[in-house]
């Protein structure tokens, strides 16, 4: 794949000279980017570090792409006409009160875990720009603009924060590659790297399919043909090229790289680093547990690394489904046959799985955990809108002006619904809940001021979040 140093490893943002000369360096002991072992060392911004959580806590967000059909999952509309409601049924859950989509069976015995924000909204029907509004928590600066001008998501934060511990990078996207699928317009989407912060950092994007039998991140391990000898003349050389790097720019233009060398080799030579990879060492109930599909392994790799120290990882969903008709959870045809047996069951067993998993390991009260999509699909079935990609007379068109997002685990309380749609699922009835709510929520579970400023890539000032805390979802 384009701008990967392996199949299945690092997708690599556009490089100036720099990053080039970096890149490069680090590639001599078979990593790609550079950048993604120098976020270990991040500064603080300008107005130095922020005061932490007594117990910082970490992120899995379960990433939707596409824009799952609100009104067919969390946030049913029975009394509806039946163009509206669609074909499914309401469930009971485990919250008296609380109802959910039927093919959802195994999040409906967790409610209690859950917090539905039924009431979120923004403007954006377009999927590559709509996932800026998520991810970040603001829209696009501009229209046409690059994502190097993007605002930077959660994950390059805590990055900039230094968030995280070991040579783990402090930010992974498992963002699966499913071959002969669609195209993978996920990698378009705005909002999902560093921005203007800079690509040091942005994610380590894993492509791999962690369902194969031969999955497998990157060759963690120093080859046998290579001595010891000839490693650590690769050291030497790396800091040689660094110096070049430092006289080839002024210095305040160069990111702080003293120790990510030093990471590099730990990596390799972290055992428990590379284990954190390692799905093989799961007992195959618990795999089985997550599903052993694409999606359901790629939540358990979240959730390995998470406990091995990677403070944010989002799982992206999967371009599956079939082209042309119905990919990803873009269903503008086919959308009630693939909820009921393509979507649902898969995120019902993984998600389930995660919660049940991190409860019994004892993390949940330090995991937050996000499930959302980038908006939603249109009230009425067959219905479509300026703006998106139009309906098939069983499908919904692109929708943001409703929709809903899931929260569970570190600093939220289980159990509750914060606003509401009205009977059609058209628009907010009570609470609008704008993106950036949802991310200075997600801010203050995980002990960042949502208000504070940092310095981008060149120096200038910027604000977090211009959102407030959800506070009637505050544990």
């Amino acid at each position: 794949m384009a701008g990967s140093a392996c199949p299945g490893f690092f997708a690599a943002a556009p490089m100036g000279r720099r990053e080039f000369l970096r890149a490069g360096s680090l590639s001599l002991v078979g990593l790609g980017l550079p950048e993604l072992l120098q976020a270990r060392s991040a500064a603080t911004g300008s107005q130095g570090p922020v005061a932490l959580a007594k117990k910082p806590k970490a992120c899995i967000l379960l990433f939707m792409w596409g824009g799952p059909a609100h009104q067919d999952t969390w946030d049913m509309k029975p009394g509806a006409p039946a163009e509206y409601r669609g074909e499914f049924k309401p469930i009971a859950t485990n919250v008296p009160g609380i109802q959910i989509c039927e093919h959802l069976p195994r999040l409906a015995r967790h409610a209690d875990k859950l917090a539905l924000l039924r009431s979120m909204t923004h403007n954006d029907v377009d999927h590559t720009t709509g996932t800026h509004f998520l991810l970040t928590g603001r829209g696009v600066p501009r229209p046409g603009a690059a994502h190097a001008e993007d605002w930077p998501s959660y994950g390059a934060v805590l990055a900039k924060l230094g968030r995280g511990r070991g040579p783990l990078p402090p930010f992974v996207s498992m963002m699966p590659e499913v071959p002969n699928g669609a195209p993978r317009f996920v990698e378009l989407s705005h909002g999902k790297g560093a921005g203007l912060l800079g690509p040091v950092y942005g994610p380590m994007q894993i492509n791999a399919d962690a369902s194969k039998r031969d999955y497998q991140v990157a060759d963690f391990n120093l080859h046998a043909d290579v001595p010891l000898s000839r490693t650590e003349r690769r050291r030497e050389l790396l800091h040689n090229l660094d110096s070049q790097v430092r006289g080839l720019e002024h210095q305040n233009q160069v990111s702080a790289v003293g120790s990510h060398y030093e990471r590099a080799f730990s990596l390799l030579a972290s055992r428990r680093a590379t284990e954190a990879f390692d799905l093989s060492r799961e007992p195959l109930a618990m795999r089985e547990r997550y599903g052993m599909n694409i999606h359901g392994q790629a939540v358990l790799q979240a959730r390995r690394l998470v406990e091995a120290g990677v403070p944010l990882v989002t799982v992206f969903w999967q371009n599956d489904g079939i082209t042309n008709v119905s990919v990803y959870w873009d269903t503008h045809n086919r959308n009630f046959i693939d909820l009921r047996t393509r979507l649902c069951p898969a995120t019902d067993q993984a998600f389930s799985a995660l919660l049940e998993d991190l409860e019994a390991r004892g993390m949940l009260d330090e995991t937050l955990v996000v499930w959302t999509g980038e908006m939603g699909r249109t009230p009425r079935v067959g219905q479509s809108v300026v703006g998106g990609a139009g309906a098939g007379r069983d499908g919904r068109d692109h929708w943001a002006s409703v929709f809903t997002t899931v929260m569970a685990g570190g600093g939220v309380k289980g159990g509750v619904v914060h606003g509401s749609s009205d009977r059609y699922a058209a628009y907010p009835a009570t609470q609008p809940t704008p993106p950036a709510d949802l991310a200075a929520t997600i801010y203050h579970c995980l002990g960042v001021d949502p208000r504070l400023q940092l310095v981008d890539a060149l120096g200038r000032p910027m604000t977090l979040c211009e959102g407030t805390p959800i506070q009637d979802i505050l544990a």
